[in-house]
């Protein structure tokens, strides 16, 4: 077997390009020699993934290389930007999906001093005209508008990035099939926001979204049934034990109570007693139930301002829910 032996590279070194085994092109290191022949016999060399040899006398030229590319392999350029984790992730919550820049508000330059005041003036009428070009039409300043509304209710009622998502795609596919002539930008974003929510099964209800919201219950609520019928989207009914957690956590109940609760809404929703009931008055009224038979003081009062319904409909479902307790399994 030869003797290993090390050349040093010279300052000036050319680098080469060679296909891998995965299809993409890598730029491998040549530094190691000017030349393409060893230094001992004049062979020729040969350039593998970790060490560069002779062919003819089997001399090492050079070995341990670093590679530099990717550690993952792609086969074609889809998977390859697939599999690529330059730059930020695309996102729909963007009217541009993420893939414009902005220049920076903050009027410093690279090195963190204080732009002079022309050089402000300059940038100011920059972003003016960055402005303009990212949103070309009218149709791009309404989506940037109404995905602005709906990240900020979802900010506002601690809706999670999963259902925003959701939410606009669904109101990109309303604007792409011309459903908001007529109709308010604000009123389009909530029913979006409460379409998202009810198929990511997050316990919010259109009351509160029109709370945090730009228009009244009855607007929110025609919105949100004219968006789920021109899409028909797949909405399943309402389920009052998806708030019961949360108003449980509200009100600080014991796991018994809360227990007592679920099982009160498992038996009133497999006799129907929920058909045409508003969930969260429903989950609400269970809770005071709970609470009576358990022994725990709660006064309609602190479930209405946790749920916020009104007290009315928790005295109505109280009372039908405890005549089906009293009832019994049919």
């Amino acid at each position: 077997m030869p003797h290993t032996r090390f050349h040093s590279p010279p300052a000036t070194a050319e680098r080469a390009s060679e296909q891998s085994p995965s299809g993409r092109t890598e730029n491998r290191s040549t530094e190691y020699t000017a030349t393409t022949t060893c230094p001992e016999c004049d062979g020729r060399l040969i350039v593998a993934d970790d060490q560069t040899h002779c062919g003819d006398c089997g001399l090492v030229i050079d070995e341990n290389r670093i590679d530099r590319g990717p550690e993952w392999r792609a086969f074609d350029a889809a998977e390859k930007d697939e599999k690529s984790r330059v730059g930020a992730p695309t996102t729909n919550m963007l009217h541009d999906r993420g893939l414009s820049t902005t220049i920076d508000w903050r009027n410093k330059d690279g090195y963190g001093s204080t732009l002079s005041a022309r050089k402000r003036r300059q940038f100011q009428r920059l972003r003016t005209w960055d402005e303009r070009f990212r949103m070309r039409d009218a149709s791009d300043r309404n989506l940037k508008h109404a995905l602005g509304e709906i990240d900020r209710m979802a900010s506002a009622l601690g809706i999670p990035d999963a259902a925003c998502e959701t939410a606009s795609v669904i109101y990109r596919r309303a604007l792409e099939e011309d459903l908001l002539p007529g109709r308010s930008i604000e009123g389009m974003a909530t029913a979006a926001l409460n379409a998202a929510v009810r198929q990511a099964g997050v316990p919010r209800s259109i009351d509160e979204l029109a709370t945090v919201s730009r228009i009244d219950y009855l607007e929110a609520a025609r919105a949100y049934r004219y968006l789920v019928r021109e899409l028909e989207l797949p909405m399943a009914p309402p389920d009052p034990l998806e708030y019961l957690p949360r108003y449980a956590s509200t009100l600080e109940i014991p796991s018994e109570t809360e227990r007592r609760a679920h099982e009160l809404l498992e038996g009133a929703m497999e006799s129907g007693l929920h058909s045409g009931k508003h969930p969260v008055g429903l989950a609400a009224a269970a809770i005071y139930a709970a609470g009576r038979l358990t022994g725990v003081d709660l006064t309609q009062d602190d479930v209405s301002d946790a749920a916020d319904v009104s007290k009315v409909t928790i005295r109505n479902r109280y009372q039908e829910l405890l005549e089906h307790e009293l009832e019994g399994p049919d």
